[in-house]
């Protein structure tokens, strides 16, 4: 996977982002306009960054004593209830000043656009925090949002230790017996099961002599296992669950299992593409993440090219020498 640029999203950390980014351009747009209503608007940011600062820190009582509980309860649901009064409060007087602007002036519309995009972020954000904190409510996977920046950003569990989780997108990629990747293809929304065909398919259209591949177990599904049969000679795909005595057979043959671990090549394969770029992307949106994957598979493809060149030329250097030494 390759991460995004982002800090660790909470649902109020996220409403200040939304809350600053808001007022920041809405203050723009009133100084270009002449407007003087949001002189304040650095005040107001300050304002909103010391309640959320004040939210953040109380956490809930570990006490046994149950009045103890009660008040730190109550101090929480007071300190995010003010958070996000005065976040709905900015929201409702940046909404005011935008209907007021009157103004033909593209630039200054796409500006007007990206706050009302910020104020959504905001509003999502108030309806979250007040569910979760003052309901008790648990807010759905699918409803939150991981960055209001890098809005295309997932939050994936890996499961290793010490990493429970990361922020970004996964990237799966097909590699051949030299180094070289192939293909490759960032997964938005996707697990591996869904895209084995796809990625497969995709491939041969380029290489139509690709005739065999090596898989995780994450790419198994039955369908997969006949569909990818009708397309490669070979297919390692190891299955999940308990095996069957045909499936054992053949997980246990010879071929089978040089496949595997020639497989592991992948592993490193994946950390080289980490140490060319693939690691982090400090590109803004969906489409600078797609451009920064793709140069940085580009670049580990010409790393690996420079390096069989450089090798080449060693051998042509040292068979000269060894010429030289027997003509000595």
């Amino acid at each position: 996977m390759t991460k995004t640029d982002v800090h660790y999203p909470t649902d109020i950390n996220l409403l200040f982002d939304a809350i600053r980014k808001m007022v920041t351009l809405v203050m723009r747009i009133c100084y270009q306009m002449d407007i003087s209503e949001w002189r304040q608007g650095k005040h107001h940011i300050r304002k909103a960054k010391k309640l959320y600062r004040r939210a953040q820190q109380l956490k809930r009582s570990s006490s046994k004593d149950e009045a103890k509980k009660a008040e730190r309860d109550r101090l929480i649901i007071e300190a995010h209830n003010e958070y996000i009064d005065l976040a709905q409060s900015l929201i409702d007087k940046t909404r005011q000043a935008l209907i007021s602007i009157q103004t033909a002036d593209i630039i200054m519309q796409f500006r007007i656009e990206e706050v009302n995009r910020y104020i959504a972020h905001g509003e999502r954000q108030i309806d979250q925090i007040r569910r979760r904190v003052i309901n008790d409510e648990t807010i759905a996977h699918h409803e939150k949002v991981f960055s209001i920046f890098e809005e295309h950003t997932e939050w994936i569990s890996k499961g290793k230790a010490g990493v429970p989780v990361e922020l970004g997108l996964k990237v799966c990629i097909v590699k051949d017996q030299n180094g070289f990747t192939l293909h490759h293809r960032v997964m938005i929304n996707e697990t591996d099961d869904k895209i084995a065909v796809s990625i497969v398919d995709e491939t041969q259209s380029r290489f139509p002599n690709l005739a065999s591949c090596s898989f995780d177990k994450g790419f198994h599904s039955t369908s997969n296992q006949e569909e990818l049969a009708n397309r490669l000679e070979k297919v390692v795909l190891p299955r999940k669950g308990r095996l069957s005595a045909i499936n054992k057979e053949i997980e246990n043959s010879e071929d089978f299992k040089e496949a595997r671990r020639k497989h592991s090549a992948v592993e490193s394969a994946i950390n080289a593409l980490g140490n060319h770029g693939l690691d982090r992307c400090p590109d803004h949106g969906l489409k600078g993440f797609k451009r920064y994957v793709s140069l940085a598979v580009v670049s580990r493809n010409l790393q690996i090219l420079g390096h069989m060149l450089q090798q080449k030329e060693v051998k042509r250097l040292r068979r000269q020498e060894n010429i030289k030494r027997k003509a000595a």
